[in-house]
């Protein structure tokens, strides 16, 4: 049980500093404006409904907290490869 909490503890704590990382990353974004900043805005006020949604329905299926993370962990880490790539 103790090696549980703590695979769940460090992969919460994993997923506090990749949104940390893509915050700062879209908050770049957001600073340079123009048609790529609003569009990112729109974006990320869409996925905090649908994440929250997701979340949602999984916990009342019977879904684990573990699973609900691990969900997270992914679409944040995809966030981060896109507003990572370079563009012009």
């Amino acid at each position: 049980m103790f090696s549980n909490w703590m695979k769940f503890s460090l992969s919460t704590a994993r997923l506090g500093y990749e949104v940390q990382t893509v915050m700062a990353l879209r908050m770049l974004k957001l600073a340079r404006g123009g048609k790529a900043a609003e569009t990112e805005a729109r974006r990320m006020v869409a996925e905090k409904g649908v994440a929250f949604a997701e979340a949602a329905a999984t916990l009342a299926t019977g879904g684990s907290m573990n699973k609900v993370v691990r969900r997270v962990r992914s679409r944040v880490s995809k966030n981060k490869r896109r507003l990572s790539r370079l563009r012009p």
